[in-house]
């Protein structure tokens, strides 16, 4: 059942009522919240399947009383609405102003927003879990159900490579699409523990300098590696950006729900260099709302969906 579905019928009758007062939306949106929020820690705690949005269901009647609520109250109180809430949270989640406007446009037009967030929140939280240089893993975390990667529709630059296997299944389908038009893709790294990261870590220190391995290495804890949703392709330098497969996973790696973690020119957002070969699994869900709300910047829309999840707090 859907965390305070009981409660709908009354969300409609404080959305229809004609005598709400400037304060009414407010209101409104304060009881929405923690319905939100208690759906999130639900979903978090029991991961279920995938939500299916079918008439009828529960989803639907909020996003009925989202429409109502967007629907029947003045432009004033819109306009408050898109200051004091998707503002807030766009700022707290450091968007830029252009795509605040258009989360704030969105939400306002349709509920359609609202619950593509809250379907990427039914999802393993891994694969919406913020990793960077701010927010580490436990040293000690390590996937449970990882799997030893074969070559196959893809290749392997070596023996040994493993993925969770929610994103070995994508990468197969995903290689087997590449393949199907003639381009092949070579996994040269995917999981990789926090002493392994640490490894790698201390070598680039050695080898180019404290500066330019902080621009290119993750310290240990830090690295999307160590989730075992990531892959990174060969060529592993710039070079990769050039091949086929680059060309061909630009326009096409969030269909199978990959997202490429560090782009060019955003360097001062995500903390590392563009690094073309490094594609990250968030499933299909979050990657369609990555491209279709944040740019295709996956490091935005990480922030944002944690902004919003720290609300619950």
């Amino acid at each position: 059942m859907f965390p305070g579905s009981a409660s709908l019928p009354f969300f409609h009758f404080l959305f229809h009522n004609r005598f709400m007062s400037y304060k009414w939306p407010y209101l409104g949106l304060l009881i929405l919240l923690p319905l939100f929020f208690s759906f999130s820690s639900c979903t978090q705690r029991n991961r279920p399947s995938p939500v299916e949005i079918t008439p009828g269901g529960e989803l639907p009647e909020l996003a009925d009383a989202i429409a109502h609520f967007s629907a029947e109250t003045s432009d004033m109180d819109r306009d408050a609405f898109v200051e004091d809430f998707w503002r807030w949270i766009g700022i707290e989640a450091g968007l830029p102003e252009q795509l605040i406007r258009g989360i704030a446009v969105s939400a306002l037009e349709s509920p359609a927003f609202v619950l593509e967030l809250l379907t990427v929140l039914q999802h393993d939280p891994y694969t919406y879990l913020l990793v960077d240089k701010q927010h580490a893993l436990p040293f000690d975390y390590e996937p449970d159900d990882l799997v030893s990667l074969t070559a196959g529709a893809y290749r392997l630059s070596r023996d040994g490579h493993m993925l969770r296997r929610m994103a070995a299944d994508a990468l197969q389908e995903m290689a087997g699409a590449a393949q199907a038009e003639g381009i092949n893709l070579m996994v040269g790294s995917a999981y990789r523990s926090a002493p392994r990261q640490a490894e790698i870590y201390e070598w680039q220190v050695r080898t180019y300098g404290q500066t330019a391995a902080d621009r290119q290495s993750a310290r240990p804890g830090t690295s999307q590696h160590q989730l075992g949703l990531v892959v990174d392709f060969t060529p592993i330098d710039d070079s990769f950006a050039q091949t086929p497969a680059s060309q061909w996973l630009i326009r096409n790696a969030s269909h199978f729900g990959w997202s490429l973690s560090y782009p060019d020119g955003y360097e001062e957002i995500t903390g590392y260099r563009w690094e073309s070969w490094h594609y990250r699994y968030v499933g299909k869900d979050l990657a369609a709302f990555i491209d279709r709300y944040f740019d295709g910047i996956q490091q935005y829309a990480l922030q944002f969906i944690k902004a919003w999840l720290a609300q619950e707090g």
